[in-house]
């Protein structure tokens, strides 16, 4: 069985999507702006999201969400645990490449391991969740410091997942990549590390960067951030 979705809900779940902070009522053509489709194609696919209780729209003809939108976020609220969602894309990662694969999640000023999955075999560096290390410059840090604090290191965004070797640690090395979550906004650093040696030849090869920026994008879209937000910043996928 394929997997590549039905085209009209996908576009009417990015037509939600454009709804954020700021912008809870919108225009028909404000809509069609946002999302890139014709006022056409905007105008039939509100009136069915309107006729199911996820849009409604003013006298002014002006449309807001619904709510169908709020009973699913409740709903959502109930039964979501970020362990379920965050541990089988570390195991996936880790199994994969067989290095470590952590999520780090800014944490009293410094950069937390709330999640971590080891190989299950070979040479590897251990460390526990819960484990707090200094934002200092490592690909870990560096993504939590930009994304997370808009500290300015770097004059236009980086190319992800970061690399780093050497910075803590000269035995070992990292890449990183952001996460986000609803609203599009920084959530952790999703990690893939291990020795030195390995980590720079995979680098070198341009291993891994595929499994990587998808898992990301993955991980994000499970945590709320828009499809047009991951696109753009992971791209499709590969």
């Amino acid at each position: 069985m394929g997997n590549d979705g039905v085209a009209a809900v996908e576009k009417a779940l990015a037509l939600l999507d454009c709804f954020k902070p700021g912008t809870e009522s919108m225009s028909l053509a404000a809509l069609a702006q946002a999302s890139g489709m014709h006022k056409t194609t905007v105008y039939r696919l509100m009136n069915s999201l309107e006729r199911m209780g996820y849009a409604v729209r003013s006298q002014a003809g002006n449309y807001s969400l619904g709510h169908r939108v709020l009973y699913l976020g409740k709903l959502f609220e109930q039964t979501f645990q970020l362990s379920s969602v965050v541990h089988p894309t570390l195991q996936a990662l880790a199994t994969l490449t067989k290095e470590s694969a952590s999520y780090y999640v800014l944490g009293n000023g410094e950069r937390l391991c709330l999640f971590r999955v080891e190989p299950s075999e070979g040479l590897r560096e251990t460390r526990l969740p819960g484990t707090a290390l200094p934002l200092d410059e490592t690909a870990i840090s560096h993504v939590i410091r930009y994304w997370g604090l808009g500290e300015p290191l770097y004059e236009t965004p980086p190319k992800i997942p970061l690399f780093t070797a050497g910075s803590r640690d000269i035995h070992t090395a990292a890449f990183a990549t952001p996460i986000f979550g609803a609203g599009d906004k920084f959530m952790a650093a999703l990690t893939l590390s291990g020795p030195a040696s390995r980590m720079c030849a995979a680098h070198e090869a341009g291993e891994w960067i595929a499994p990587q920026l998808n898992a990301a994008a993955d991980l994000s879209r499970r945590l709320g951030a828009s499809v047009m937000f991951c696109e753009s910043l992971y791209g499709r996928e590969r």
